[in-house]
Order: C-alpha cells, then sequence, then structure tokens
C-alpha cells in the first residue's frame, strides 16, 4: 500500500499532512529547475577529479549556473582627490549569487577640472568655491534620487547602452536648466521694460571732469591694436560629474565582473573584435616648470616636456627622465646658472625661476649632453606654452616675461627663433589663444613641418549639446581630457574621431592608464616624475608594458615607430 493510499486510510495529523504537501512542493520545486540532475553531474565530475577542495570545486561549479549580476543600487559621496579639492565618489553595488556586494568604486573631481577650459582668459576665475560646491551637491543628488532607481536591475557589462541612458538624462536636465533660464530671461526683460515705462527724473548732467576722462579713455583705445575679445567660455551644467564618474564606475565594475583588466574591457567596449595585438601610448614626461607660479620673471615656458620615441620601453623613458631631473638639479646647484630657489610644480616637474627661455632650454640641452641622451632623435621635447593665461588685456600682449610684453605678432617671431635655436622642440602647445587665428595660422606657415601645433585650453572641447567649433588653423594634434560630463563611450568616440591623439592623465586615479590603452591614444600626458599618485600612474602603465610583453601582444607600434615619423604629415583640423 503506497504512503498516499495509507493516508487515505488512517487518521493522520495535521501537521503531518502539511509536512507531506510541503515535501511534494519543494521535490517538484528541485525538479523544475534541474536541481537534481546538476547535482548528480556535479558529484559525477568531481569522483573523477577528485579536488582537494571539495568545498571550492563545488563553488566553482555552481557559480558558472549562476544568474548574471546586475546593479542593483549606486550610492554617491563627497570625498577629496589628490590636489584638495572636492570630488564625487561613486560606489557600485551589485546582486552575486543572491547577495548585494559593492563590486567598484570611482572617484571624479568637480567642475574645477571639467572646467579648465571654461575658465575666462581674462584671467578672471569660473565661480570657483561655489560653482564647485553647487556641482558637488547636484552630482550626488542626481545619483541618489535618478541614476541608481535608473540603473538598477541593469547589466554593468552593457557600457554602450548604460552610456546612453546616461547620456538621455543628462540631455534631459540640460533642456530644464535651459527652459528655467529662458524663463528668468524673459522676466528680467518684462522687469526692465516695467521699470522704463514708470516717469524718470531729470537726470543730472555728468560732470564735465567725467565727460572728459571719458574721452581720453576713447583716445587712448584707439591707439592700441585691435585684439581679438575672448569667447565667452560655454558653461557646464552643475551635477555634470555624475555622468562621468557613475559611467566610470559602471566600466570598472564590468571589468571587475569579468575578472580582466580595466584596460581590455575598454579594448572590448571599443572594438567588437578581438585584438590580436596591443599599443601603449607614449609618455609625456614634464622635466620642468618656469610658468606664472615659477619665482622667475619667465612665464612662458609653463611645461617643458620629454617625448620618447615608441623605440623605447616606458621603463628605460621612466629610467631617463629620472636621471634628467637629478642632472639638472646637480647643474643648478653649481655656478653656471643663476636660478632662484629650486622647487617642484603643481605637475610634479622641478620648479625653476629663470629670466630668460634660452636659460630653460640650455639646461635641458647641458644636463642631456652631460647624460649622453639622444636629445633630437631618439628624446625630443614640446612646451607648453600655456599662452592663454598670459595674455594681458589692458596692453593687448602677452606677458612672456614679468614686465616684459609681446604682441601675437612679436611671438611668432620670438618661437621660430626659439625653434631655429633649440630643433630638438619638435612641438607647442598653446602657443597663443585660441582667438589669435591670425597667430596660429602665420606660426604653422613659418615652422613648417620641423615643428607640431596642438591645442590643450585652446581645443575647447564643447559639451555634447554645444555647437562644435573649428581648431585654430594649424593645429595637427589635440590633447583631450576625460571631461566630468563625457561617459567612455564620449571619450572613446572622442579619441577615435583623430588619427594621433594625446589624453591628458593629470587628474584621476590609476584607471585613466587603463583608458588611455585600451581606448588606443597615442600619447599620455602623466606629468612630472614626483608625487606618488603620478608614480602610481607610470608605475600603471609600465606594469600593462609587462603584461602585454609576456603575452606576445604588444603591437609594433610601440618598438619600431620613430617620434619623427609621428608628426611627419601634420593633420588639418578636425572638430570636436
Amino acid at each position: 500500500m503506497s504512503y498516499k493510499a495509507f493516508l487515505s486510510h488512517s487518521k493522520v495529523s495535521k501537521e503531518d499532512q502539511e509536512f507531506y504537501d510541503l515535501k511534494n512542493k519543494a521535490a517538484e520545486y528541485y525538479r523544475s529547475n534541474g536541481v537534481p540532475q546538476k547535482i548528480e553531474n556535479v558529484l559525477n565530475e568531481m569522483f573523477w577529479q577528485k579536488p582537494d577542495d571539495i568545498n571550492g570545486y563545488l563553488a566553482n561549479y555552481f557559480s558558472r549556473l549562476s544568474y548574471t549580476p546586475v546593479i542593483s543600487k549606486i550610492t554617491g559621496k563627497e570625498v577629496f582627490d589628490a590636489r584638495g579639492l572636492t570630488a564625487v565618489q561613486t560606489e557600485v553595488y551589485c546582486i552575486i549569487r543572491n547577495e548585494e556586494k559593492m563590486v567598484c568604486s570611482a572617484v571624479m573631481s568637480g567642475p574645477s577640472d571639467g572646467l579648465a577650459d571654461g575658465v575666462e582668459e581674462s584671467g578672471e576665475a569660473f565661480s570657483n568655491s561655489n560653482q564647485q560646491h553647487l556641482s558637488i551637491t547636484t552630482a550626488l543628488k542626481w545619483i541618489r534620487e535618478h541614476l541608481s532607481p535608473m540603473l538598477h536591475g541593469f547589466n554593468p557589462t552593457d557600457q554602450t547602452n548604460a552610456d546612453k541612458l546616461l547620456s538621455d538624462f543628462f540631455m534631459e536636465r540640460y533642456l530644464e536648466h535651459k527652459d528655467s533660464l529662458n524663463i528668468k530671461e524673459e522676466d528680467e526683460l518684462r522687469n526692465e521694460s516695467v521699470s522704463e515705462a514708470l516717469p524718470q527724473a531729470t537726470p543730472t548732467p555728468a560732470p564735465a571732469k567725467d565727460k572728459k576722462g571719458g574721452d581720453k579713455g576713447k583716445k587712448g583705445n584707439s591707439t592700441e591694436k585691435p585684439l581679438p575679445p575672448a569667447e565667452t567660455p560655454v558653461p557646464r551644467l552643475p551635477g555634470a560629474t555624475a555622468v562621468g564618474v557613475v559611467s566610470l564606475a559602471v566600466a570598472k565594475t564590468a571589468a571587475r565582473l569579468r575578472g580582466e583588466p580595466f584596460y581590455r574591457h575598454i579594448t572590448s567596449v571599443r572594438a567588437t573584435q578581438v585584438q590580436s595585438e596591443m599599443h601603449l601610448p607614449l609618455p609625456m614626461i614634464t622635466i620642468l616648470s618656469c610658468g606664472k607660479n615659477s619665482v622667475g620673471k619667465l612665464n612662458l615656458l609653463e611645461e617643458v616636456i620629454l617625448m620618447p620615441s615608441s623605440a623605447q620601453r616606458v621603463r628605460e623613458v621612466i629610467g631617463m627622465g629620472l636621471e634628467l631631473q637629478c642632472e639638472m638639479r646637480r647643474v643648478l646647484n653649481g655656478s653656471a646658472y643663476k636660478a632662484g630657489p629650486i622647487g617642484v610644480s603643481d605637475e610634479g616637474a622641478l620648479q625653476v625661476g629663470f629670466e630668460r627661455p634660452e636659460q630653460a632650454l640650455d639646461l635641458v640641452t647641458d644636463a642631456c649632453a652631460n647624460l649622453e641622451l639622444p636629445l633630437g632623435s631618439d628624446l625630443c621635447l614640446a612646451i607648453n606654452c600655456a599662452a592663454h593665461g598670459l595674455m594681458d588685456y589692458s596692453r593687448g600682449k602677452y606677458e612672456v616675461m614679468s614686465g616684459f610684453h609681446k604682441s601675437p605678432d612679436e611671438l611668432v617671431d620670438m618661437y621660430e627663433g626659439l625653434i631655429n635655436k633649440y630643433p630638438a622642440i619638435t612641438s607647442l602647445i598653446d602657443p597663443f589663444r585660441k582667438e589669435d587665428v591670425d597667430q596660429w595660422e602665420r606660426l604653422a606657415s613659418v615652422i613648417g613641418q620641423s615643428c607640431c601645433l596642438i591645442a590643450d585650453t585652446a581645443s575647447n572641447l564643447c559639451p555634447r549639446w554645444s555647437e562644435a567649433k573649428l581648431l585654430p588653423p594649424g593645429v595637427s594634434r589635440v590633447i583631450i581630457r576625460h571631461q566630468s560630463d563625457m561617459t567612455i563611450s564620449d571619450l572613446i568616440q572622442s579619441i577615435a574621431e583623430q588619427k594621433e591623439t594625446m589624453l591628458d592623465a593629470a587628474s584621476g586615479d590609476t584607471s585613466i592608464v587603463d583608458l588611455a590603452v585600451g581606448s588606443g591614444v597615442s600619447f599620455l600626458k602623466l606629468g612630472g616624475l614626483r608625487g606618488g599618485e603620478r608614480m602610481d600612474k607610470y608605475n600603471r602603465l609600465m606594469a600593462i608594458e609587462e603584461e602585454l610583453e609576456q603575452e606576445e601582444i604588444l603591437g609594433a607600434k610601440g618598438k619600431k615607430q620613430h617620434l619623427s615619423d609621428v608628426f611627419e604629415t601634420p593633420e588639418a583640423a578636425v572638430t570636436l
């Protein structure tokens, strides 16, 4: 007699009946999900393999059968970056095998880094602390109230769709912000029209000396050479940091879940096909700084940058850079140079006060000669002029040295003389403001192909909603930054639009190095060889190089291409 028949002919308790029904439901649940078959399979496999760690073998087997992890929540908080500026840190939590775990985090600074190209070129800062605080608080609110619910249940490995959601959300916020500004402007115009309609008191005639003073001002202006006015900076929407940092955190989370290096994940996002070889960007090492922050009179050489050929390994380049800095310090301590105090700049390079640019360039040349470094062949120099910060708008001239001004045309002649005297200079970064179009064009025609013009601040990388603008004429390379409102997909697209690209990695953590390698940039501007954060990035670049060499997939571009070949044919101006 079956147990079921026995129950029908005998009296059983209610508890036994409920327990019996529960066992049947459990058996049906396990059968419907294939649990008995899976357990039988793993037990059979494990018997033949006889692993030492039985529980580990079972855990690995069933982990492969678990659901794909999905995002459960994203949190944000305010932190401080290496420069002491407020930043946004996000943490991505995922449901992994029925447990919520924090997988990865990312940090991105506020508007100060993203607004570097939006600073008024007349020298006034862009809302500094107030704008920074507003951007950070708005970004945290967006993450908490919008982005975390929006990405709940989302597969973090789907970077393209995640970035599309972030971009669409950001565009909605921009349109809302634009509408509010339009309403505010209409209200102001309405109030002005009402005030003009009211009876006005008879104005008091202005004193004669004021009128005379105004005439003097007009006379003085008429004698000055007209200067193209600075472009109005494109405003960045407060809270934009949320877009960039969440996109970065999602990408890092996907790499962590897949158990692969971050640069490989970025490569897979950029190219759907498996890459048979990978290329390393050439490091741009800042070795000397003689800009406005130095104690000497010289303002023009904000950065003197060492640019190696691609025939050298990263470790060799870093070693040469360290030796060069030590030799320059030794030479400075001698009697040959009368320089001011030696310090370390914000970029991690030697900061020295000089009177003239020739002194700084002679120092680098002599130090390379003492070390027998191949300056001019395997090693070249790039000069970051940062001219946008040198313009004295009251005079209409650049203050290249304290108390010494040059017009834009005179500055062209000065650059020509320096390049002719120091042929190792193969690149000039931001030699003028972006508005001095005639001088960019004239300098490009004067230097020909012996030197490359690079736009950094002058590139004016615009937010996605603004109109693209032409680069200054003669520019063949652009330095790109991971702006606070750029998703990973935006950054990859910006890099892909150009043949040879440079990525500024001054801010952010070591993940910026992986971004550079994975996105295929040609050059990586890391700053000087001082400071823990910067050296971590150099160490990360060396580690990636060793990995690629061990796997024998380091591309030929990273072994044979000479620096002079990179700048052989300048490209036409592109738009961003």
